[in-house]
């Protein structure tokens, strides 16, 4: 195990050296989640409500700009929080889903957001190392978070 309390990043040898790590936090770098991304990401999902596209209609809404997608935040969570977590003698690390998400605080078009998370909770399993953690996506500038939630991954070891 190599990480402070807090760090950049949470870095295990192993699958199995995950559990001393449990506990530990990490948080990364800024990104800004531009009104590009957003068109994007309506076009991809065909959610194309004015709240997220029409700048000027939301410019008098509610958060006086348009807004990123709840499931936009959520979807660039794999990208946010990839480098935070560093497993050795790896030969899969995998998405198994996730246990609670709550979007808390809206995300205005130019906003930059980051991962922060920590490592709550690992079970050897059959396959390899279940791994829960809590994953907060921070808004710059905002005492609250946009997204919370509650991560699962599975390190498989190499054999």
């Amino acid at each position: 195990m190599s990480a402070a309390k807090n760090s950049r990043v949470i870095s295990a040898a192993s699958p199995a050296e995950l559990a001393d790590c449990v506990g530990l936090t990490a948080t990364g770098q800024w990104f800004t989640i531009d009104q590009e991304r957003i068109q994007l990401f309506a076009d991809a999902t065909m959610d194309h409500q004015w709240i997220h596209l029409d700048a000027e209609r939301a410019a008098s809404g509610p958060f006086g700009a348009t807004v990123a997608h709840g499931y936009l935040t959520l979807s660039l969570l794999p990208h946010l929080a990839a480098s935070l977590i560093e497993v050795g003698n790896v030969s899969l690390a995998m998405n198994y889903g996730l246990d609670k998400v709550r979007f808390i605080a809206p995300v205005t078009a130019g906003s930059r957001v980051r991962a922060s998370t920590e490592l709550t909770a690992t079970e050897q399993t059959t396959l390899g190392v279940r791994a829960n953690s809590t994953v907060t996506i921070e808004l710059e500038g905002s005492s609250k978070p946009a997204v919370v939630a509650e991560t699962i991954s599975i390190y498989v070891p190499e054999r």
